[in-house]
């Protein structure tokens, strides 16, 4: 079986450099030398932190890829530089202030100031009748930004010399780049055409794709080629680019493909090699690709871009195939993707098994995880959306487009559509950035062998699969000291060390963590309980408002009973909000824009010879209040009194989603019932009792049925 041959090698700093005397030319074509202090300082930076990376994780073989290089061989060892003469010109200024020997040497073609510069660096004897200023300013960049993280010191005994020493051996043994050399053959004008209408360089996730690609035969090559294209539009449906009704059915609705090799090729592109035009990544068209651009309302705003979806659908991939501790290695950060992709030796059976894996997941992704529509937050319309694409057949009419994976919504807002929604969009405003969704790991990993997905009795399974999942997260991660640093940040592999079993299962048998728990790591303002760190995480919050949000819909949604209503404000400690069943079931819901924690009671207000809380008091859980930035910007010195009357101000002068928190909400309730009753001077109408009593009912919702 023919292969596809790889153009691709990857080469080590040391190996760039220090592999005989070659010398690598910059053309007069490609433009000055242009990075500045942010560029240089952040090669360094990331250098560094990949090395202390690997040293913890015991790796003595990692790898950190920082881009590639594409060279067209003259002859005589000389090398034009066609792409990476940016990155590869900051090397050499590194390996310099590094004060690293190298045999092989950099040069500009036609361009004398820079190649005097160059020379004259290595040898401040060689005569320069003028500098290029920004390779001179490079220089000193990288030395500011390497003696910043690694002071020099000739003692050899000294920790800053071993610290010095090993990253002089990382950068030279552990950083790699990815050299494409043209063939002498090639028509190097379609080359720089492809190059300028690019503008950018080889992507990580291109060079993976040429790795995979590489292993498979031609016509297989074409299936995964489709597959890998049609994924990587992270912003439309699956279904709207690739119709294969042999993959989604009849209706477009369902999963049905078993493996790769029942996937059919038609239609897919011939690829005889691998071109450059491909190794490029540009676009190719599959057969049955649908015009996505023809309604703009089946686009959404994907939770993650495809580098980092790769990741994920590799961690499934090793834990389908019983790889459990590779799988736990995987760092879902895009960062990491190319070191991520040789923790497998990779064959045929494995890009296969990749391939549909990746084809499944971006189904499942799209039809059963939540997306943002496009649009911004706004009060009374809820842009998180769960909808499967279907073609549906109605009075000989048929249609085609997105709906509800749980039918219409009812009107009290108790419909299970609701439910998936908010746990849902709850973890996925917790962890916005798109590396290190682990959440978004295990529902794909539960989601994969699951059977009729749209079935109302997978949905209620879902729906429970995602509370304990929260749950196990709540007490097991962010109640454990032992899975959090001093920031009560999650440590490395915290997640799957608690939920991902050694036979790839996944756990949500939770530990039963209590309230002293919770005090013992984030406090209750008191002085004598020594907090374990200074931060409350976001997921903690968004937990509570979904808790909170939950209990009204099992207690108040679609009861007219007084009795019921009164006895729920009770557990909140507060009176009904105004429109409480408006806010409930149409204003809240978990906005992205709410990410800032506020001081309800501020720190500027502390005065306790006033009698006002303590800077201890004010820190803690029932003073806290997550909201948008724009409000805490606005605000953070504001009495409580005075957000109060500010903050529900309906003129719109503030972005109501902004302080939309069902916490916030029944925290400003105390403070108007305080100021309403006339027993709270001015400027007392938020104090520690308040703050006490308003946590103690929180931490009652969150550990229901144990006593105080």
């Amino acid at each position: 079986m023919v292969k596809n041959e790889l153009p691709l090698k990857e080469k080590s700093i040391q190996e760039i450099f220090n592999t005989g005397k070659i010398t690598y030319e910059i053309p007069v074509y490609q433009r000055n030398y242009a990075w500045g202090k942010d560029e240089i300082s952040a090669l360094v930076q990331d250098v560094y932190d990949a090395m202390n990376s690997a040293s913890k994780r015991g790796e003595k073989d990692s790898i950190y890829y920082i881009g590639t290089l594409v060279t067209y061989n003259k002859g005589d060892n000389v090398f034009e530089v066609i792409d990476g003469q940016q990155r590869l010109t900051t090397i050499s200024l590194v390996l310099k202030a590094l004060d690293i020997k190298k045999s092989s040497r950099l040069t500009y073609r036609a361009r004398k100031r820079s190649d005097d510069t160059l020379k004259w660096i290595d040898n401040p004897d060689y005569p320069v009748n003028e500098i290029d200023h920004g390779i001179d300013d490079g220089l000193k960049f990288a030395k500011e930004a390497i003696n910043g993280l690694l002071p020099d010191n000739t003692d050899m005994a000294s920790e800053e010399y071993k610290n010095r020493h090993n990253y002089c051996q990382f950068f030279l043994n552990h950083v790699h780049l990815i050299h494409y050399e043209v063939p002498r053959d090639i028509d190097l004008n379609h080359y720089f055409e492809v190059m300028n209408s690019r503008g950018e360089q080889l992507e990580q996730h291109e060079i993976v794709k040429s790795i995979l690609m590489g292993k498979l035969s031609k016509e297989d090559g074409r299936k995964f080629a489709a597959i890998w294209n049609v994924c990587s539009h992270m912003n439309v449906y699956i279904q709207q680019q690739y119709k294969e009704k042999s993959v989604f059915g009849d209706s477009l609705s369902d999963f049905k493909l078993k493996c790769f090799d029942d996937l059919s090729a038609v239609g897919c592109e011939e690829q005889e090699h691998l071109t450059i035009r491909q190794i490029m990544g540009m676009a190719q068209k599959p057969g049955n690709m649908a015009d996505s651009k023809k309604d703009p309302n089946d686009r959404f705003q994907a939770i993650i871009d495809f580098p980092n979806f790769l990741l994920i659908v590799l961690k499934v991939t090793l834990v389908r195939e019983g790889k459990i501790n590779q799988a736990r290695d995987i760092t879902l950060d895009d960062k990491e993707l190319l070191r991520s992709f040789r923790l497998d030796s990779g064959n045929e059976n494995f890009s296969k098994k990749f391939g549909y894996n990746l084809l499944k997941a971006k189904y499942l992704l799209d039809n059963f995880i939540v997306h943002h529509a496009n649009e911004e937050d706004q009060a009374e319309r809820n842009p998180w959306k769960l909808q499967y694409w279907v073609i549906e057949k109605r009075d000989n009419n048929t249609s085609e487009g997105p709906r509800n994976i749980a039918g219409d919504e009812e009107n009290d807002g108790r419909g299970r559509q609701n439910l998936l929604v908010h746990l849902l969009s709850m973890f996925e405003v917790s962890f916005t950035a798109k590396q290190r969704k682990n959440y978004l790991f295990y529902c794909l990993l539960y989601l994969f062998d699951e059977q009729d997905l749209l079935d109302s009795s997978h949905l209620k399974s879902y729906a429970d699969f995602l509370e304990k999942l929260a749950r196990k997260y709540f007490e097991d991660i962010y109640l454990n000291k032992g899975k959090l640093n001093s920031n009560n940040i999650p440590l490395p592999n915290s997640f799957d060390s608690v939920i991902l079993t050694d036979d790839g299962k996944i756990n949500l048998e939770t530990s039963g963590r209590t309230q002293r728990d919770f005090l013992n790591i984030y406090g209750n303002g008191e002085e004598s309980i020594k907090k374990h760190g200074t931060t409350i995480p976001l997921f903690v919050f968004n937990y509570l408002d979904f808790r909170i949000w939950k209990l009204h819909v099992d207690c108040i949604s679609g009861n007219d009973d007084k009795t019921v209503k009164t006895e729920f404000f009770n557990r909140l400690g507060c009176e009904p909000f105004e429109d409480f069943r408006k806010f409930f079931r149409l204003h809240f819901y978990f906005s992205r824009t709410r990410r800032s924690l506020e001081h309800y009671f501020p720190r500027a207000n502390v005065k306790p010879e006033d009698g006002t809380p303590t800077e201890s008091q004010i820190n803690c859980f029932g003073n806290f209040a997550m909201i948008g930035a724009e409000a805490n910007s606005a605000g953070s010195n504001w009495t409580p009194k005075t957000k109060l009357d500010t903050y529900l101000d309906k003129s719109g002068k503030i972005n109501r989603v902004s302080v939309l928190s069902p916490k916030f909400m029944i925290m400003m309730q105390i403070c108007k019932d305080n100021y309403d009753n006339g027993t709270r001077g001015s400027g007392n109408e938020w104090n520690y009792e308040d703050i006490k009593k308003h946590q103690q009912k929180m931490m009652d919702i969150l550990f229901p049925g144990e006593g105080t």
